[in-house]
């Protein structure tokens, strides 16, 4: 078996821009058929595009129909639409923390719905892929909200690869820092974004293409017996902290 999706239709939500435009490319490579979402339109060689926001139903339903009138099938989803600005929590409002948690948890939520009601009927079923993080793993201070929606993400997805089994197979992507065309915003000038490479195992950041190639390998056959589980994309993690402030020695 190969990485080989040849026909396959996959919807990959935000799939224009950064992580989400490496994933949309990965699957292409593979031969899929790819309809990429946002709520702005934006074109992608190759793929197709269609307005929709994700955290609403009626727009979620209607996307997801018109994927499968257009198509006839829909194979796998891509839930990688989220991200959060920074925040500290305690100035944060209430608002604000629900976006983000209803942006990064309710909303692969909904699209997940929508496609397992399709996939159940499919003789093949279908495959659904979420995108989490590694800050649903550890302290994401500034991001809190953000990255409790991420542990939800998890957690959701073990639940549904129960309930949905055994036609539809529910895995995540706990993903690490990935190197996009905003990795600025979040590290400052190319020197802080060098520093912080530096401070991942294998001395840089992801480049999105791969983990577009990690979100393929959960979809495909290679990964049939896989489900339920979240596969941690981030170049080693991060060393403990003590190990920079220890005073000589080996801990």
């Amino acid at each position: 078996m190969e990485l080989d999706l040849d026909g396959a239709v996959v919807l990959v939500t935000g799939g224009v821009r950064g992580v989400g435009l490496g994933i949309t490319r990965a699957f292409l490579a593979a031969g899929a058929v790819v309809v990429t979402c946002a709520r702005r339109p934006a074109e992608v060689d190759g793929a197709s595009f269609m307005s929709c926001d994700v955290r609403d139903a009626g727009q979620v339903n209607a996307l997801v129909s018109g994927i499968v009138a257009s198509y006839g099938h829909l194979d796998v989803v891509v839930n990688n639409a989220g991200g959060a600005p920074f925040a500290l929590a305690d100035k944060a409002s209430p608002r604000f923390h629900s976006k983000i948690v209803e942006l990064n948890l309710l909303a692969p939520l909904l699209v997940s719905q929508a496609a397992n009601a399709v996939m159940q009927t499919q003789e093949s079923g279908g495959s659904i892929v979420n995108v989490s993080s590694i800050s649903g793993r550890r302290p994401s201070p500034g991001t809190a909200a953000y990255g409790a929606a991420k542990a939800g993400l998890d957690n959701l997805t073990s639940s549904l690869a129960v309930e949905w089994a055994p036609k539809v197979r529910v895995n995540a992507l706990a993903v690490g820092m990935v190197r996009t065309e905003q990795s600025h915003l979040h590290y400052g000038s190319e020197a802080g974004i060098e520093a912080v490479a530096k401070t991942v195992p294998l001395g840089r950041l992801a480049a999105p293409d791969e983990i577009g190639a990690c979100a393929v390998f959960l979809a495909s056959p290679l990964a049939s017996y896989v489900s339920g589980a979240t596969l941690v994309v981030h170049g080693g993690g991060e060393a403990p902290a003590f190990l920079t402030a220890a005073d000589g020695g080996s801990g």
